[in-house]
């Protein structure tokens, strides 16, 4: 018969990164997160978020433990080209996209930028990864680079074109649904001519 710790110490290790609430859910007593954390087992990396000491984390494992406590949030722009490898910004915050009418999420680490998003932008070109075993959504490749122009005001338009252009140069844009999702998003004036430039290169 298995102990209450050696239950958690198995849920630790198959999940990475845990929430209290995932110790509920299966009947355990939260006051055993506390002693765990106390005797070194486990690490309390947020209010009700934890992990083991030694877990090996990712370039992307403040993702992870975000999404771990937003499930529903999606990782977007600055974070998102961070997740497709197409840019050279390092943001310190993580930039997290939820509903319009959704609580602001708030979390002591990592920093949180929070965008709003419409019914219809939380379900186009979202796409799930694995980090950390965590699945996080995060929009894709031509998704964020349309929500780069779309939200140029808020992450300057240095950056879009930069995403614009690195996306091109590495062709890994699917040029239809670019279109697609710049049509959609209503950026398809914006981002024309810098489209027309990369293609008369």
């Amino acid at each position: 018969m298995k102990t209450i710790n050696q239950k958690i110490m198995m849920l630790a290790k198959s999940r990475k990164i845990f929430r209290a609430s995932d110790i509920s859910a299966q009947g355990l007593p939260r006051v055993a997160l506390t002693r765990l954390v106390r005797e070194g087992q486990l690490i309390r990396i947020d209010r009700g978020l934890y992990t083991l000491p030694e877990r090996q984390s990712s370039q992307h494992s403040s993702l992870a433990e975000v999404a771990s406590r937003y499930p529903d949030g999606i990782i977007c722009l600055l974070s998102a080209l961070r997740v497709h490898d197409i840019t050279t910004q390092s943001p310190f915050e993580v930039w997290l996209a939820i509903a319009h009418k959704a609580r602001a999420p708030k979390m002591d680490y990592p920093q949180l930028r929070v965008i709003r998003f419409s019914d219809r932008a939380r379900t186009e070109g979202i796409e799930e990864q694995s980090v950390d075993g965590i699945t996080i959504k995060v929009t894709n490749i031509e998704r964020t680079v349309v929500d780069c122009f779309k939200f140029r005001n808020k992450i300057g338009l240095d950056v879009a074109l930069e995403a614009l252009r690195e996306a091109w140069d590495a062709k890994r844009l699917n040029m239809d649904e670019l279109w697609r999702y710049a049509n959609l998003f209503r950026v398809a004036n914006v981002m024309r001519p810098y489209l027309e430039s990369l293609r008369a290169e």
